[in-house]
């Protein structure tokens, strides 16, 4: 049986085994820790991971990546609009109502799901997984963002059948975060219950959860997010303010040209991550676009004023989770900062004035969750012996309520159905459903 975790970023997916000795991250083709969340398609075969992000300049147009982000979603939901407009690859609706893909691929035109590309790429994850430890892969945890809704999480589900594998459970971002750093840490104090506050920014989203740990467990208590603001969010203001700049001093538009404004966005990201540690840096790309070389430079002190509204924003899914959690900055004992995101010095100044207190850097930015889902699939395991820890997700009034004024609506069309004799297979089974919760919720003991 496999032991495996699975963390599907929006840029890069990391792999988490659980061996004898402890928990390994998987090393690809290129012997990288993380594999780009890449698929591209050539004339003649399709490119996956490393091999698809490096031939996604040369065919922007049969590239997909940020998969992720579609996922689960309708075409026509604003938020998807805007995403697609950042997109190099053709697009339109589905008579469902999803997305459908188009690519050129063996000289021909074909049309996929966001589920059918997830599931490429789960089935080249796979593929590295059982190359690595020589066992046959199947048993998993996958790490999914706190806000999916249930549409997104069958979705993946879906896509990992597909890819062969057999998901033991769905496990949230910082929910896996924060299993691996409970069950390790041994210096809590026994004067009581130790609060921790996860903030997970990423590529495109950020997350934050309040966590409560005692001695041999864990409870969330709240989360919040912000799912339109990650790292990439950063990187689009790096491109608007140096696409502004090359239009005036070269003359040229590299909103035109799509080739053009994938490296020039490739090139905005390393700069970034150039300002993380550098209060200066410069931008030359050679032959952009019409066999022009550019030159730009910026300083970190402009790029945070430019990113001011972005940096506002970030304090407001940090102070939901704090409200939610009925706790005071005084309670709060650490704040953990993960996340691909959060390199950036002027997110450390915004988190300490909301908490408090400076953040910390003690786990892996960037391999913390996929070492969670492997260490609960651990747990799930028959092969492998975890020490007892309880893991307890805190769920809120509303939801409950929600959940209860879903299922009484799927009865309702039941009894409506049957009055205007419009019964289907969809409605017996939603409504069987519904009645079968309704039995078990008041059976439970208050």
């Amino acid at each position: 049986m496999s032991v495996v975790g699975f963390d599907i970023g929006n840029e890069n997916c990391v792999i988490a085994v659980v061996k004898q000795r402890g928990i390994d991250v998987v090393l690809n083709d290129e012997s990288k820790r993380e594999t780009p969340s890449v698929v591209s398609f050539g004339e003649k075969q399709r490119f996956l991971g490393a091999a698809g992000a490096a031939s996604a300049t040369m065919n922007p147009k049969s590239t997909i990546s940020q998969v992720k982000r579609l996922l689960g979603r309708k075409f026509r939901e604003p938020c998807v609009q805007d995403d697609l407009r950042l997109f190099p690859f053709k697009t339109s609706e589905a008579p469902d109502g999803g997305i459908l893909i188009y690519l050129q691929y063996l000289g021909q035109t074909d049309t996929f799901t966001p589920i059918q590309i997830l599931a490429m790429l789960l089935a080249h994850l796979k593929q590295i997984t059982e190359k690595d430890i020589e066992v046959p892969v199947s048993d998993c945890v996958i790490g999914i963002p706190s806000y999916f809704t249930d549409l997104q999480r069958h979705a993946y589900l879906h896509a990992a059948g597909i890819a062969g594998l057999k998901p033991l459970r769905l496990m949230h971002d910082c929910t896996a975060t924060a299993l691996g750093y409970g069950i390790y840490k041994t210096d809590f104090p026994n004067s009581g219950p130790c609060h921790v506050v996860f903030v997970d920014i990423g590529h495109c989203d950020t997350q934050v959860a309040v966590a409560l740990f005692e001695p041999g467990s864990m409870k969330i208590l709240s989360h919040a997010f912000d799912c339109n603001l990650g790292g990439r969010d950063f990187d689009e203001v790096l491109f608007r303010y140096f696409a502004a700049q090359f239009k005036e001093q070269y003359n040229i538009d590299v909103y035109s040209n799509t080739r053009a404004s994938v490296r020039l966005r490739a090139a905005c990201e390393k700069l970034k991550k150039v300002l993380s540690a550098n209060p200066e840096a410069p931008l030359n790309i050679e032959c952009l676009m019409d066999e022009k070389d550019v030159k730009g430079y910026i300083k970190r002190e402009d790029f945070e004023k430019l990113s001011s509204d972005l940096l506002e924003r970030l304090s407001i899914p940090c102070r939901k989770a704090l409200a939610d959690s009925g706790l005071t900055m005084e309670k709060i004992h650490t704040v953990e900062l993960i996340g691909s995101g959060s390199r950036i010095p002027a997110i450390t100044r915004i988190l300490a004035s909301v908490f408090g207190k400076e953040p910390r850097r003690t786990l892996n930015a960037s391999e913390c969750v996929a070492r969670g889902c492997a260490l609960q699939c651990a747990m799930l395991s028959p092969i492998f012996r975890v020490r007892e820890y309880e893991v307890c997700v805190f769920v809120q009034l509303l939801t409950l309520w929600h959940f209860l004024l879903t299922t009484a609506h799927g009865f309702l069309l039941l009894l409506v159905s049957i009055r205007n004799d419009e019964l289907s297979a969809d409605s017996i089974f939603q409504s069987i459903v519904a009645l079968c919760f309704f039995s078990v919720f008041f059976m439970l003991p208050f």
